[in-house]
């Protein structure tokens, strides 16, 4: 299904087209502090629409997922990385679509803190 979304100044916005019926809750130590729900797409679903320079990269552990977040309001509403198959990926903060009712969703848990 195709989707908009952003960050909360509006400065961020982007289309994608994903699944949230297979979005995941990480149990990770960055994802359990900022309480995502994540759902992945390939990157070429992914579009940055507004915001190109308006956002900072943040690493951690292995580096492999390039968390962006708006340099005006904090926001991490996506990231890019590599699946474990080697392809290129879009992370999607489900909280961050338009028009998403978060409460319908049942998202799996991921164990990612024994990753």
């Amino acid at each position: 299904m195709r989707y908009e979304g952003g960050c909360h100044c509006g400065k961020v916005r982007f289309e994608v087209e994903a699944e949230v019926d297979q979005a995941i809750e990480c149990n990770c130590s960055h994802c359990s502090m900022k309480g995502f729900i994540l759902t992945f797409a390939p990157a070429q679903a992914f579009k940055l629409t507004k915001g190109e320079g308006e956002t900072q990269e943040y690493l951690f552990n292995t580096g492999k997922i390039r968390h962006r977040f708006c340099k005006t309001c904090g926001v991490q509403s996506y990231a890019k990385g590599v699946a474990p198959d080697g392809s290129e990926i879009a992370a999607i903060n489900v909280r961050c679509l338009d028009g998403v009712d978060i409460k319908s969703l049942s998202p799996q848990s991921y164990d990612g803190a024994a990753a």
